[in-house]
């Protein structure tokens, strides 16, 4: 065993869990303590500025100067009387993760005197160096001006970290020109062109509608392991997985992991991040053990869609930085182990007006069922119409791994909506006369307006389905760990808007024609029903039926990640976009060369360090056996010893020799294969290569290793092996 994995494994298994003590018994007591909420506002802001600020917010209305300076005063109050020095624009550049730049709070006089400062321009505005961000070609690398702008809506927060503190304003990054640079500014457009059609719609039913938000809870899966076992696997640490890694003899077969007691090292693990998220104000509530080995995951409550996708990329980066003073290291690579689950981000998405009421939440009365089975098949019809765009809004190196591997949701995008509500759209689109079954009796209510009751709970869940009803939400399933919400959201909320608006025009024709309103909303729905009812699906996606029926169907299959990808620069796309003012023609093709360049370094990164790894780590040690194995029938011979040992141990010889012979070939051919990509200037078709043609030579390398794996002498092994990786206390 090589001297690293050894030390790893002893050190691994001799970890003392850390004693972690929450700062009051009460999560109340500290709950959004490090939040410029509305608390700490009322306390540090004059009563006439935090009227017009939240007026401000509510009404979407620019902020002026001489109320930032206001509020930039209060918010330095509050951030110095909590130690804090420094303080940043915080965001959400297209590289997937968080981006900030520190500045300190003071200011050098002309006398030299040093002051506390913090002005209304530096909080509403600043210039970041936009020129090493992506940007698609929409900035060119000598031109280096970019602007961070304050974002009102989610509170300003302090990050602790070792002992400093920073005050982190969450802000929109854009372009010299004007255009999106970040994921932020288009999901703002994308929820406020949602409000502005669900309202009209909304409205339809009740007058004293006037907003209407999308909501978000995204639940996160992740990995847990050791930071010493992380530290010998060198493919984990550059990208995310691990390369090779034979199939440990126990993994999640005995489905004994799911829900099962915590680990008292993981538990202590998930108290001390889940303190640390409270004091931000993120609402965690849940955690458990997930089906694979090492995998859990948590979940928070329900809050307006941009809140909570600025708290899930706080919760990755608090779990990172919690982690590593257990000693541990968190995956959120969608696929970081074979042979077993990887990890998903299921957003559960609803829209509320701003009277409370849920519109995706069902009732008993059959005013409010309409309005429910309004917005309820206008989704459907949305995600029918625009199901390649959605699957793209997923689609990543990673995703691609764990996407339709009989442990997530298809590529296949459906809906699953259970058979109660089944049978009511069919008994819609038949008739307008519903049938409901009641305990043992059958009842029937007619007429267009009389829409029966439908229970909250009305089917049990679809675990294979990429986008499942679930009593009074959307959970859209196929979302990557690794990803930032923003990216589907961005997608899912502007397709809404897009069907909304049409749903409404389509009404209104029919009123002004002299049809009753409810007649005139029933019957779009009913064609809506029949127009989309080929993308709702109830039985097994992971099946090879499924396939086959959605291909019969006419619903796409599209398990490529560059292919997938295209979808976001088709014609229809172009439209909504630009439509709603959600992102341009020139926006909408530069996130798709930042997509696809994404992809080609993720993809170029394993097909290098797996060259490495192969070339430096496991010929070397395959030989070295080999040579073994060589010196040991030598010595049997010449003990004239030449019976089944000496055969058997030429087999295990030959065996090796031939995995050798495999790896140096498929490793020198995937390389020059690399080169060939590596010149290709048009950037898809370096794409498809590299999916095509350099990807494909992964299976087979690893295939090789992960046979010498269980081949080589285990004390000789360079790598941590799989059942010690995941066998975490």
């Amino acid at each position: 065993m090589s001297i690293l994995r050894f030390e790893a494994i002893k050190q691994a298994q001799d970890r003392p869990f850390v004693k972690v003590t929450p700062p009051s018994e009460k999560i109340s007591d500290y709950f959004g303590c490090n939040v410029f909420n509305d608390e700490a506002m009322k306390q540090y802001l004059s009563a006439d500025t935090y009227k017009k600020l939240k007026t401000a917010i509510a009404k979407g209305e620019p902020i002026s100067l001489e109320l930032a300076d206001d509020v930039a005063t209060g918010m330095k109050n509050w951030a110095i009387s909590k130690g804090v020095t420094h303080y940043t624009h915080w965001f959400q550049p297209l590289t997937g993760s968080t981006a900030e730049k520190h500045d300190a709070f003071f200011d050098v006089e002309k006398d030299g005197k040093v002051i506390e400062k913090f002005k209304g321009s530096a909080l509403a505005q600043q210039e970041p160096d936009a020129s090493s961000f992506p940007s698609g070609g929409i900035r060119s690398t000598f031109e280096a001006r970019g602007y961070t702008a304050w974002d009102a809506t989610s509170p300003a927060f302090i990050m602790e970290d070792n002992g400093t503190k920073t005050l982190c304003i969450p802000t929109v990054f854009v372009s010299y020109t004007g255009e999106a640079l970040d994921y932020k500014m288009p999901l703002l457009k994308a929820l406020h062109a949602v409000d502005k059609a669900a309202t009209a719609v909304a409205q339809y039913f009740e007058s004293d509608v006037t907003s209407v938000i999308a909501t978000l809870g995204p639940e996160q899966e992740y990995f847990l392991v050791d930071k010493a076992m992380y530290y010998t696997r060198p493919d984990l640490v550059s990208t995310g997985r691990t390369l090779f890694g034979h199939t440990p003899p126990k993994g999640q077969q005995l489905e004994d992991h799911y829900f099962g007691s915590i680990p008292s090292r993981v538990r202590a693990f998930m108290v001390d991040f889940e303190i640390e998220c409270l004091k931000l104000g993120i609402p965690i509530r849940t955690r458990h053990n997930e089906v694979a080995p090492a995998q859990f995951e948590c979940a928070c409550t329900f809050e307006e869609a941009n809140l909570a996708i600025d708290h899930n990329l706080l919760l990755m980066d608090v779990m990172e930085k919690v982690a590593d003073r257990h000693d541990l290291k968190v995956l959120f690579h969608e696929k970081p182990f074979a042979g077993i689950n990887g990890s998903g981000k299921h957003n559960n998405w609803s829209l509320q007006t701003n009277t409370g009421i849920n519109l995706l939440a069902p009732s008993t009365k059959a005013k409010e069922n309409l309005r429910f089975l309004t917005f309820f098949v206008n989704v459907i019809k949305a995600v029918h119409d625009n199901a390649d765009l959605l699957r793209a809004s997923i689609m990543s190196a990673g995703n691609e791994h764990r996407l339709g591997a009989n442990e997530a949701p298809p590529a296949i995008i459906s809906v699953f909506i259970g058979k109660q509500m089944n049978e009511i759209l069919e008994e819609l689109e038949k008739t307008a006369t519903v049938k409901v079954a009641k305990g043992e009796n059958i009842y029937m209510k007619t007429g267009i307006n009389k829409i029966p009751p439908v229970l909250l709970d009305n089917t049990d869940r679809n675990r294979t389905s990429p986008f499942a009803f679930t009593g009074n939400k959307f959970e859209f399933r196929a979302v990557g760990a690794s990803a930032n919400c923003a990216s589907n959201m961005i997608v899912l909320n502007t397709i809404v808007a897009h069907q909304l608006q049409i749903f409404k025009e389509e009404v209104d024709k029919r009123i002004a024609k002299g049809e009753k309103k409810e007649a005139a909303i029933i019957n779009v729905l009913k064609n809506y029903i029949k127009e989309s009812k080929k993308v709702i699906f109830e039985g097994d996606g992971y099946s090879e039926e499924w396939k086959k029926e959605a291909k019969k169907r006419g619903l796409t299959n599209i398990t490529s990640c560059v292919e997938a990808l295209e979808a976001f620069v088709s014609k229809k796309t172009i439209e909504i976009f630009e439509k709603h003012q959600v992102l341009s023609h020139r926006e909408l093709e530069a996130r798709y060369e930042i997509l696809l360049e994404n992809y080609i370094k993720k993809i170029q990164i394993e097909s290098r360090m797996m060259g490495e790894l192969v070339i430096n780590h496991i010929i070397p040690t395959a030989i070295s056996y080999q040579n073994r194995l060589v010196e040991y029938v030598r010595s049997l011979k010449a003990l004239g010893i030449e019976d089944t040992l000496v055969e058997n141990t030429m087999v295990v010889i030959k065996k090796i020799a031939g995995y050798v012979n495999d790896l140096q070939k498929n490793v020198k051919a995937m390389i020059d294969t690399r080169k060939v990509a590596n010149n290709t200037a048009d950037v898809h078709k370096r794409a498809e290569i590299y999916s095509k043609e350099v990807k494909g030579f992964f299976e087979p390398i690893r295939y090789a290793v992960d046979k010498l794996e269980l081949t080589i002498s285990d004390e000789m092994w360079p790598l941590a092996k799989y059942r010690e990786i995941l066998m975490i206390r």
